[in-house]
């Protein structure tokens, strides 16, 4: 049985807005959506499997979406990498949403690799391997030359949701809202029946001419019935399919509400080392779960590699999320990305704005973002049975002095401040939100702007390798 689930505002940079910030903040990449497919290269046609020595000029492949490509539920050192690339490569993502089963005709039927990841019958499930979380997570990408110690910049140059493959629904794409079991609110309800299961199903426009989505229907949840004859009482198990012969769709949900969209992936991280299989629920240190809204097209995020190799992945898409996460998870869609990988090596880190960071760090067009975590590694913390303390243990005290800590100590090397002077600014220049309630491993970040720094007292990030 599954210990909890997950997923998050995602903002569109203009090309205006992003360049002035580049050239005044000094920011190395600050890509927008007008401008994403300006300047990456040409799709190959072949997915090296094995390193090679690096090209003249990066190149761009494409992971589709399929059994062979995704994995479902974990995190693991030991997954053999779908792709393997060298620094500055970029590769798109196909992502698949592990809630598509909300509303099988809107968000399976007609996309042929959708189907068949879902695909489960009385006689076979394609994708039986399934680890102790949740989600459905592409790759692992393989970085040649990364190691531990050093540091993986993701960049996160476009986002785009994936239209439905069902012709009745040609232009449009959905997403679903999970008001669940694992959710803050699940023991805070006043009206009957309580407590209870909702599910909230959001349409948008798939061509990208809107930038919001609005509820088609929501329903309460009723006892599933899996392939296997399993009756799940609640959202217990990713990847059910809901019959809705036993649900009532309630049509007027939300009516004149549109929902910005907010494009991000709510997970995307390295492999851990320090177990084998790790549940894609709680993050830690290697990223993951973080569900920050403010992962979006645009930013760069940055993950200490513990791994040869680092092994990416990503997925749980999110076409828009509130901090917090507050019921259970975000809109949850499918999403494809393009991301270019860049190797910062341990010993390129000295002297530079990210000498000690080995946590995970967002840079935005204007912010830096650091993450903060009722424990920062709670794989190492909770020792054999991490993967299930972590959840009776979860607290945002910890978090908000282990975002603090990491923010003081960003500041004090990247910024040349004292501590005094550090823990100043934050309180009176910098902001905490809390990222997420419903993780096992509970979040905020702290938020410090670019623009208040005199860029003479700012360490320069290392050169890209």
């Amino acid at each position: 049985m599954i210990e909890n689930r997950k997923k998050r505002w995602l903002r569109t940079w203009s090309v205006l807005f992003a360049a002035t910030l580049a050239l005044c903040l000094g920011a190395s990449f600050l890509p927008t959506r007008t401008a994403a497919s300006e300047g990456i290269p040409p799709l190959e046609s072949a997915l090296p499997t094995t390193c090679s020595s690096s090209a003249a000029h990066p190149r761009h492949y494409k992971v589709a979406a399929s059994p062979e490509t995704v994995h479902w539920g974990f995190y693991s050192k030991n997954l053999a990498p779908v792709i393997a690339v060298n620094s500055q490569d970029y590769v798109t993502l196909e992502t698949i949403t592990h809630h598509a089963g909300d509303d099988y005709d809107r968000m399976i039927a007609g996309d042929p690799a959708i189907e068949s990841i879902y695909h489960w019958t009385s006689d076979e499930q394609t994708v039986s391997d399934r680890g102790p979380g949740v989600h459905i997570l592409t790759g692992p990408v393989y970085v040649c030359g990364a190691e531990p110690g050093d540091l993986l910049e993701v960049r996160v140059v476009d986002l785009q949701l994936r239209p439905s493959g069902n012709p009745d629904y040609a232009g449009k794409t959905f997403g679903s809202n999970a008001s669940a079991w694992w959710g803050f609110q699940y023991d805070n309800y006043k009206d009957d029946p309580k407590p209870r299961e909702v599910i909230t199903l959001y349409e948008m426009d798939a061509t990208g001419e809107l930038d919001y989505a609005t509820a088609a229907y929501r329903y309460v949840w009723t006892p599933q019935t899996t392939p296997d004859g399993t009756v799940h009482d609640t959202i217990d198990y990713p990847g059910i399919i809901v019959d809705h012969d036993t649900v009532t769709e309630i049509d007027d949900t939300l009516e004149g509400v549109k929902i910005p969209l907010r494009l991000h992936l709510g997970s995307m991280g390295v492999a851990p080392s320090e177990a084998d299989v790790v549940d894609s629920i709680p993050p830690s240190y290697f990223g993951g779960n973080i569900d920050n809204r403010n992962i979006a097209m645009g930013t760069a995020m940055y993950y200490p590699v513990s791994v040869p190799g680092a092994l990416f992945s990503g997925g749980d898409a999110h076409a828009s999320q509130g901090d917090s996460e507050l019921d259970g998870t975000a809109i949850e869609t499918s999403i494809t990305g393009v991301f270019q990988f860049v190797l910062h090596k341990q010993a390129d880190l000295a002297g530079t704005i990210l000498e000690g960071v080995n946590y995970p760090l967002l840079e935005t067009p204007d912010s830096w973002i650091v993450h903060g975590f009722t424990y920062p590694n709670y794989l190492e913390a909770l020792g054999e049975d991490a993967q299930s303390k972590i959840y009776e243990l979860s607290s945002l005290d910890p978090a908000l002095k282990d975002g603090s800590a990491k923010l003081r100590d960003f500041l004090m090397n990247g910024m040349n401040l004292t501590e005094d002077e550090a823990f100043s600014l934050i309180t009176v220049g910098a902001d905490f939100a809390i990222t997420q309630v419903v993780d096992g491993n509970w979040g905020v970040h702290g938020i410090v702007p670019k623009g208040i720094f005199d860029p003479e007292n700012v360490k320069p990030k290392p050169v890209d390798s």
